[in-house]
């Protein structure tokens, strides 16, 4: 077995960006590493010198992607001309499973580069059909929850339980929080999370600036507290609340500050409902998306459940209002059901907490090392 390898490795969003810090992080431990590909600032403090802004690949949908199609084929191509120029040993595509895929289907027709896709296709939700192509051309897939990986063997592909790192998230102590965000504690706090995505924003802030007005005027000393991916979230999110009168602070790297303030959350479909719930803000989870988007993945999704939390409980046990019944009303009233439940939820925290621990980014590095 080889000293070094040299690996090529595409992440195309933040979350993606924290998963390979951490595998590159263990790799490190047994081998000397060459990486080429895309990544953000948490792959390049590794290594990495990002082939371009990975904040390019981050389109969404099903209409973007086909306004963007040249765009995006142009850096597949150029991204796989690099891997092969470099013989690279493993790539591994980070989430972004339609574009990462896409790599290896090529890779794989004219090379012999393992393939690894480190989070795996919501396949067991809709387009099950992908399952040919995996089988065909991924040659390890990593899943980061038990149902998935359940899943994945049940229908005969290689497949480990690397777990999620929110199993080891824990609270922060309330008055360090109320200390350095210059909080009131007579306040009641609720976190919003509107999404990392502009086009989350921009279909999600609406409903919940409603939300949030109407949650005011029927409750005092309300204080809604807002992470932000960037800067430039920041902008965006403010752009909807600034002539509004209510109160609220927006912080960039601030969820699990918010989220261990808060009583429940609001919280767009995604890691952040897992977040929130691990961290015993029980989340509201809500999902809006074009019409055009809608109706198609209305017709191609085969589960009823959405939220992260509600799928490591086989259970719709946190509420899920998508599309037509993500009102603002609707969601005043789920808060008041939340209250009622809490320590029925709370108890299902534990176990989501259970449910979140697999084998872990050293003995995946290991699985890699000698695939």
């Amino acid at each position: 077995m080889r000293d070094s390898l040299k690996i090529g490795i595409v992440a195309g969003e933040h979350s993606g960006d924290s998963l390979g810090e951490n595998l590159l992080k263990s790799l490190k431990k047994i081998k000397n590493l060459e990486i080429y590909g895309v990544g953000g600032p948490r792959m390049e403090s590794q290594g990495l010198k990002s082939s371009f802004d990975f904040n390019n690949l981050n389109i969404m949908g099903l209409v973007d992607p086909i306004l963007n199609y040249s765009k995006i084929m142009s850096y597949r191509n150029n991204l796989c001309d690099l891997f092969i120029e470099k013989e690279i040993d493993i790539f591994i595509g980070i989430d972004s499973p339609d574009f990462n895929m896409q790599i290896q289907k090529k890779l794989k027709k004219i090379s012999k580069i393992r393939t690894v896709q480190l989070v795996t296709p919501s396949i067991w939700a809709w387009r099950k059909g992908r399952l040919k192509n995996i089988k065909k051309y991924t040659d390890l897939s990593v899943s980061l929850f038990k149902f998935e990986h359940d899943f994945y063997n049940k229908h005969g592909l290689n497949n480990i339980f690397l777990g999620h790192h929110f199993s080891d998230l824990k609270p922060t102590e309330a008055s360090d929080i109320l200390k350095k965000f210059d909080l009131d504690d007579k306040n009641k706090y609720i976190s919003i999370l509107p999404g990392s995505r502009k086009s989350e924003i921009k279909n999600m802030m609406p409903t919940y600036l409603e939300f949030m007005e109407l949650y005011c005027n029927l409750n005092e000393n309300v204080h809604f507290l807002i992470p932000a991916v960037n800067q430039d979230d920041i902008e965006h999110i403010n752009s909807y609340l600034n002539e509004s009168n209510i109160n609220y602070t927006i912080e960039v790297d601030a969820a699990n500050e918010f989220l261990s303030l808060s009583e429940f959350s609001i919280v767009t479909s995604g890691t952040a409902s897992l977040q929130s719930a691990v961290l015993g803000s029980h989340p509201i989870i809500c999902y809006k998306t074009s019409f055009f988007n809608y109706f198609i993945i209305s017709r191609m999704i085969q589960t009823e459940i959405i939220g992260l939390p509600n799928l490591l409980l086989s259970q719709k046990f946190f509420p899920e209002l998508v599309q037509k019944v993500c009102t603002p009303q609707n969601i005043l009233l789920e808060t008041q059901k939340l209250k009622i439940n809490k320590f029925i939820l709370d108890q299902k925290t534990d176990l989501i907490i259970k449910n979140l621990k697999g084998v872990g980014f050293d003995s995946l590095a290991e699985q890699l090392a000698i695939l």
